[in-house]
């Protein structure tokens, strides 16, 4: 007899007793069944009969169960369910509306979540900017997937190591990210090279950061007592002062200065003990990898160099070409910089001047410690075999408006540091080169330092470190650019994708910053800070009206007129074609670009360098 059976999730103990009825009942009915027909081998043929009356009772009996059964898989699923985790939805919940379509946190997550979830989830994201409801509820023991390089798995490293005094700065995270930073730090580093962990909390708001943090680390305290520092600031002052307090609580060999919003990965340490063991005036950083901001996965990053602009801005670049020639992306690399992360000797590192602790909140730090450390006798490098998972935020709840205090740092990494090419970074960020407006503070004994420790001059460090920095040597005035006749309009790159810049309303924004060079290139919409990217310069075509906008590179091979003279206050006049870039006004008051014969227009340039 085939039985169709289904077990479901849904009335399962109502389910679980009806099958154990009807269980019950085949048995019992299939050893009647057996026992008479044993009788009916040892009785006369003539009661046939009855056996047959006896058969289509149980063909009816077989019937009927096999409906009942039907029932019973209506009931339920054709399939039993897997285990579902406490975020999963029941599949027969109905279908909840989307209380916010637009929010970046539900664009690939939390379809299945109720109003309510949803509600809370969001709030969590504007709070934190990232996924904090999805964090309080994950394990904090979670593992990541390994991603380094697979020749690291293979290296071995020294038995006796140096000590390491992991510090975690933070200001206002959620608690269950905290933990699972310690948590991680404490699984994967072995015990005998972690010194402790120093909490650096930079005068966080959240009441779950105080006695419910406490609570977590005295259950740490019960596995190994004093592993976990606490240091709170009386008030916010940054991140370079957070992790200055971290640094001076550590009493470890090495010194390891992180987020708070990481989760290490296995043999994390190793390979930046080794290395500072063989080498103290190395200052070191991990490769990151990505944790979403929505779904928490760790997604792979590949080796990089730590690099910036002109604007002091942060950026990753390809290592030299040396590193990709030896064909071992598990080796160590050299770094024009670091990315904020950053692992040293801890008496080197004050040796060398820590951190300037005249930086405010954010940005610019981390490129003044490359450019010191390279210039000051140490070296930068990044590791392939340590990797660190990071969160990258979607957004800073904490600090809105990054550009205030990156644009006002930048211009104090400059004063001390850039000695001729410090203009550069007014350039970058579009202002001038006296009274730019910001109060960069003391820096006296930067620059004491900097005599104390007998550095080279930042050129060393443009053609010895950081090669494929463009100088801007010849650079001559730059900002916006307007025409006598229409003051309140500006040369602007016009629609991208295109080709045809044009006269816009001034807002001095990027597409409205123009470069003039003494070779004459005038670039438009921006310039880059490096040697590998290609600005795009105005060109006369040479026939027609209208002027175009190319990359440079592409104008020098297509043979465009590409260079103008041009003086403050005066015409702007291609060298080639003796046309001049001049504005004219239509019937509807509209105001066009052209080249044309020279009828006496002048322009004005916002900012002058030299020559111009």
């Amino acid at each position: 007899m085939k039985m169709r059976i289904s077990i479901s999730s849904i009335n399962g103990y109502l389910l679980l007793l009806i099958m154990v009825i009807v269980l019950l009942s085949l048995g019992s009915i299939k050893r009647e069944v057996h026992l008479y027909f044993e009788r009916l081998q040892n009785a006369n043929q003539n009661e046939l009969l009855p056996a047959q009356r006896m058969q289509k009772k149980m063909a009816k009996v077989e019937a009927d169960i096999n409906r009942l059964l039907d029932v019973v898989n209506i009931l339920g699923k054709e399939e039993p369910a897997p285990p579902r985790t406490t975020l999963e939805r029941k599949e027969d919940r109905k279908v909840v509306r989307k209380l916010f379509p637009n929010s970046p946190l539900f664009r690939e997550w939390g379809g299945k979540l109720t109003e309510e979830e949803q509600e809370e989830a969001e709030r969590l994201f504007q709070r934190y900017g990232y996924n904090a409801f999805l964090s309080n509820r994950l394990p904090l023991h979670r593992e990541i997937p390994d991603t380094r390089p697979s020749r690291c798995a293979e290296k071995k490293y020294p038995e006796k190591l140096p000590t390491v005094s992991v510090v975690l700065i933070y200001l206002d995270e959620a608690l269950s990210i905290v933990q699972r930073a310690v948590r991680s730090i404490i699984d994967k580093t072995p015990a005998e090279l972690l010194a402790e962990i120093i909490l650096v909390d930079d005068h966080s708001s959240h009441e779950d950061l105080m006695e419910p943090l406490d609570a977590y680390l005295a259950s740490i305290h019960q596995e190994r007592a004093g592993l976990v520092k606490k240091v709170r600031h009386s008030e916010q002052l940054g991140l370079t002062q957070a992790r200055l307090s971290g640094w001076r609580a550590a009493t470890g060999d090495v010194v390891a200065i992180l987020d708070a919003h990481i989760e290490v990965h296995t043999q994390w340490a190793q390979p930046l003990l080794a290395r500072i063991k063989e080498e103290r005036t190395v200052i070191l950083t991990p490769v990151f990898d990505k944790v979403r901001f929505d779904n928490l996965e760790v997604v792979n990053y590949s080796p990089a160099a730590n690099a910036f602009d002109w604007a002091m801005w942060c950026m990753y670049e390809s290592f030299r070409p040396e590193w990709y020639a030896a064909k071992d992306n598990s080796l160590p690399a050299k770094s024009p910089s670091v990315m904020g992360i950053l692992v040293a000797d801890r008496k080197f590192f004050g040796e060398i001047g820590s951190l300037d602790s005249g930086m405010k909140i954010y940005g610019g730090e981390n490129v003044e410690l490359g450019i010191r450390v390279w210039l000051c006798g140490g070296s930068i490098e990044v590791v392939p075999c340590s990797k660190i998972a990071h969160i990258e935020r979607y957004m800073k709840p904490y600090l809105p408006d990054l550009s205030v205090t990156v644009e006002r740092n930048a211009l104090r990494v400059a004063e001390v540091w850039l000695d001729e090419y410090k203009s550069n970074v007014n350039v970058a960020w579009n202002l001038p080169l006296k009274n730019h407006g910001h109060d960069i503070g003391d820096v006296s004994e930067r620059k004491k330092l900097r005599e104390r420790l007998n550095c080279k001059p930042f050129k060393w460090y443009l053609e010895n470190v950081y090669p494929m920095l463009d100088p801007w040597e010849n650079l001559l005035a730059y900002g916006t650019l307007v025409n006598d006749l229409q003051p309140q309009q500006c040369l602007d790159q016009g629609s991208q994708p295109g080709n045809t810049p044009i006269m816009y309303p001034c807002h001095a924004y990027s597409p409205q910053r123009c470069y003039y060079r003494s070779n004459g290139e005038l670039h438009v919409g921006g310039i880059k800070s490096h040697k590998y990217n290609s600005n795009r310069c105005l060109v006369d075509p040479g026939s027609g009206a209208k002027p175009g906008l190319f990359e440079c590179k592409t104008a020098e091979r297509d043979k465009y007129h590409m260079l103008w003279d041009f003086k403050l206050k005066g015409p702007i006049q291609n060298r080639g074609t003796k046309r001049c870039l001049e504005v004219v006004t239509g019937q509807d008051a509209s105001v066009s670009l052209v080249v044309q014969q020279c009828s006496g227009q002048t322009w004005k340039i916002q900012h002058v360098i030299r020559g111009a």
